[in-house]
């Protein structure tokens, strides 16, 4: 199986953009929390959240597909193909069913709103709260681009409320705060 660090190289040699680049970065780091909470390897889900958007800069009409032939061809396990299959399954047709499959579906969006979140704060991740980001998923103007849909819909597949989900994915981020560039010191720059 591949390692976090191969898949860090694919990573940088298909996407371009530093914004999606970091996006990809915080679902892994919201991917691994859960594999933790939840029974999972944090490697195998890990590389689900990290490659889960490796061709949509370069392929957005058959994003996630494309990446999943490539990354079969290099062996990746049918876990992590199938999750970022079932993250899209408006357009692959693969429901989201195991574990892995779920958590995915419930980071990739709120993780994008978390992240936004946290740059409009003089005190980015590190003193973040749910309750923050709900006032800001209620606005609909704010990181516009994030299916709130998408994102209530996560939260009923993996059963929580949605504040733990809320709180779940920001103490993910406090974990990567400085490589993702959204804590206290590095807005302050």
């Amino acid at each position: 199986m591949p390692d976090r660090n191969e898949a860090l190289r694919l990573l940088e040699s298909w996407v371009e953009n530093e914004g999606l680049r970091k996006h990809m970065l915080a679902v892994e780091a919201a991917v691994r929390h859960y594999a933790k909470l939840r029974g999972g390897d944090p490697d195998v889900w890990g590389l689900a959240g990290l490659l889960h958007d490796l061709d949509w800069e370069k392929h957005p009409d058959q994003h996630p597909k494309v990446a999943v032939d490539h990354l079969r061809s290099l062996g990746y396990p049918e876990e992590v193909l199938h999750a970022i299959l079932a993250h899209r399954s408006d357009f692959t047709g693969v429901a989201p069913e195991t574990e892995l499959d779920k958590v995915l579906v419930a980071c990739d969006e709120l993780s994008g709103l978390v992240f936004a979140a946290c740059l409009v704060r003089p005190n980015g991740v590190d003193d973040l709260e749910p309750k923050s980001v709900v006032k800001k998923l209620k606005d609909k103007a704010f990181a516009a681009g994030v299916s709130r849909e998408e994102v209530e819909h996560g939260v009923a597949l993996i059963g929580l409320e949605r504040s733990e989900h809320i709180k779940n994915v920001i103490d993910a981020l406090r974990g990567v705060g400085a490589e993702l560039g959204i804590r206290a010191a590095d807005l302050a720059r």
